[in-house]
């Protein structure tokens, strides 16, 4: 075991977050931690940093143990390079790294004696390889290090805090909520460099897909008790259906026999009371038991109220141009949306979905074009800065507008009852919005998107800090919704349950339209605009550019090289790709969740040959360098 709890309790006030925890991470596991939001996910992740200590069990580490953590808050103001933000996650001996680097950028600014400090002790700790891996960890998530990491969208930011959790090569990497804010391209880098860490993982998400391709198990936090169901994700819907099946009618049959002793205790005579004391006291006990029931927690119940039927064509694009700060987001781009499309936008952060939805609902001016919105259109905007809300107002003030009772479906609806339908209790509902959770805000934007009539309805990421129960009760009210959707998100099972259009912004103004959700564009597209898979599958200590080599021509080979080098350096590009090729296989087979059932011997020749590949690679590697060298001195 690397890491674990044994009996582990905590709780905040009244709240109980943990109650006799049992945890623990075995070598090359995946495992994701799932529950509702604030149930003490982020808890317990701290309780395992040791950033939080328990009231009552223990926290059991291996001696040694190298954790890392990506913790769901994204720095805001750091004045330091991406670089150096990276170099952090070495920890002290990143600062000298720093030093080094700056040496090497820009030696005259460096102080000397500094630099000879930073060498020595980079020398003492055999550090000198450590730049190169910064870099290399740069490289593979297609980062810029000298970019001022203040400068950086939410999204690069969280890339940057990726690479920072990964770049010591832990032997646990700790995620909270890691493809929060990333775009799609981000995330399957994300899901590549997952697959190949050697450590375990461990991981808080709601990204169903995510899980679906990284999780070797999943362990549910309900109630303060953690539950592991083996098989993946699909392995938990299936045990956590049956575990709260049959804890109903446990339940059940419990409040049955309570309720047949309270009769008894009021009805018997009391002499009998008397003899059976053992049955009083069992009552008693019951009574506890009840009192002390942590009830599974409600569901948001979404209401979508809908306006009368718009016209039947929603919005006729014509030649729309459009381009922000010379950056090209539309050219030429022309379509129309009709009445009850759900239509997907889909393309990676900064490309302009959001400036495009803009110019589509008339909020912004396009440079040429024309856009004509139909006729009786109702539409109801999803803002995924959440910027709509007055930070001193209160929930209640956001949804009321200072009345008690709102209209819905004609009928008069007090704005406590309705918002307790989004999980806000009544003292929640008078806290001011700065004091809400991502979570809480997003489901009172959602609260207030709902409460009003709407025919066209306009989401832009909407999943964003949603748990997994409020996210799929979501999907089944718009699949539901009669009007017309424009939805965009990174969240790729969600676009597949619920869009019947993409609309993919290809890059250079291109917008490509496909019939069908994500999964769908994936089978039609004929490139990928995106290029979210990384270049190159080069080991650690190698420059990933190495695998575009060209073949060495004639011409370069040198007299320095004998017929039989010339014969193996022509080699070394094949024998490197099939090793290459075959490593990637065995990394998809470890990926693949089903790999963890098989016999513990299957599993270990698997993992051995996957040690041996990586050396063979790295004397290949070596091999091609030696070569080369002999022809280009």
């Amino acid at each position: 075991m690397l890491l674990g709890m044994k009996g582990v309790s905590l709780r905040i006030g009244t709240m109980v977050l943990l109650d006799q925890v049992e945890f623990s991470l075995e070598e090359r596991e995946r495992v994701a931690l799932l529950g509702r939001n604030g149930t003490g996910k982020s808890t317990l992740f701290r309780v395992l940093m040791g950033q939080v200590q328990p009231e009552d069990g223990q926290v059991i580490r291996r001696d040694g143990l190298r954790v890392s953590c990506l913790e769901q808050a994204v720095p805001l103001e750091v004045n330091a390079t991406v670089f150096d933000v990276v170099a952090q996650g070495l920890g002290p001996i990143g600062e000298w790294v720093h030093v080094l680097h700056a040496s090497h950028l820009n030696p005259a600014s460096v102080d000397q004696a500094r630099l000879e400090h930073a060498q020595h002790l980079l020398a003492e700790h055999h550090g000198w390889h450590l730049e190169s891996e910064v870099e290399q960890t740069l490289s593979r998530f297609r980062l810029d290090g000298q970019q001022p990491f203040a400068k950086l969208s939410g999204g690069m930011k969280r890339k940057v805090m990726l690479a920072r959790a990964l770049v010591s090569n832990p032997d646990v990497l700790m995620l909270d909520e890691p493809t929060n804010h990333l775009d799609i391209p981000s995330i399957e880098l994300l899901e590549d460099q997952i697959r190949q860490f050697k450590g375990a993982v461990i991981f808080v998400s709601h990204d169903r897909s995510f899980m679906r391709k990284l999780a070797t198990r999943v362990c549910d936090l309900d109630r303060g008790h953690l539950k592991s169901w083996s098989g993946g994700y699909e392995g938990y819907l299936k045990g956590k259906a049956e575990f709260l099946a049959a804890e109903e009618k446990a339940v059940a049959l419990f409040d049955k026999k309570l309720a047949e002793e309270e009769v008894w205790i009021r009805r018997g005579i009391e002499a009998r009371r008397t003899r059976n004391e053992g049955r009083v006291r069992a009552l008693m006990d019951m009574r506890r038991q009840f009192s002390e029931r942590r009830n599974v927690l409600g569901t948001a119940r979404v209401q979508v109220q809908e306006a009368d039927r718009s016209g039947k064509v929603v919005a006729d694009i014509d030649e729309l141009e459009l381009a922000l700060d010379g950056f090209p987001i539309l050219k030429n781009f022309s379509n129309v949306i009709l009445r009850g499309e759900k239509i997907g936008f889909l393309g990676p952060n900064g490309v302009g979905k959001t400036t495009a939805l803009k110019a589509l609902l008339g909020q912004i001016k396009a440079d040429a074009g024309t856009v004509k919105l139909g006729t009786k259109l109702e539409i109801a905007y999803f803002d995924q800065l959440r910027s709509q809300f007055n930070e001193a107002d209160t929930a209640v003030d956001i949804i009321g507008a200072g009345k008690e009772f709102i209209t819905m479906d004609g009928q008069p609806r007090h704005v406590i009852g309705y918002l307790q339908d989004f999980l806000f209790t009544p003292d929640r509902a008078r806290q001011p919005v700065r004091s809400l959770s991502g979570g809480e805000r997003a489901r009172l934007l959602l609260a207030q998107l709902f409460a009003s009539p709407s025919n066209v309805m306009v989401l832009d990421e909407p999943t964003n800090d949603l748990d997994i129960e409020t996210l799929e009760l979501l999907e089944d009210k718009l699949m539901a919704y009669q009007g017309t959707l424009i939805l965009v998100s990174h969240d790729r099972e969600f676009l597949d349950q619920i869009v019947t259009r993409c609309w993919v912004f290809e890059g250079d103004g291109q917008v490509g339209d496909y019939v069908g959700g994500y999964t769908d564009w994936l089978r039609q597209r004929t490139t990928d605009p995106w290029q979210s898979k990384p270049i190159g599958k080069a080991p650690a200590g190698t420059d990933s550019s190495i695998t575009q080599a060209q073949p060495v021509s004639p011409s370069a080979k040198g007299k320095k090289l004998s017929y039989k080098e010339q014969r193996e350096l022509e080699s070394l590009p094949g024998l490197i790709e099939r090793l290459e090729t075959e490593q990637a296989e065995l990394v998809s087979t470890v990926g693949d969740p089903s790999f963890y059932q098989q016999p513990a011997d299957a599993m270990a020749a698997v993992q051995q040959r996957l040690q041996m590949l990586e050396a063979e690679l790295a004397s290949a590697y070596a091999r091609w360098e030696e070569l080369e060298s002999k022809i280009n001195p």
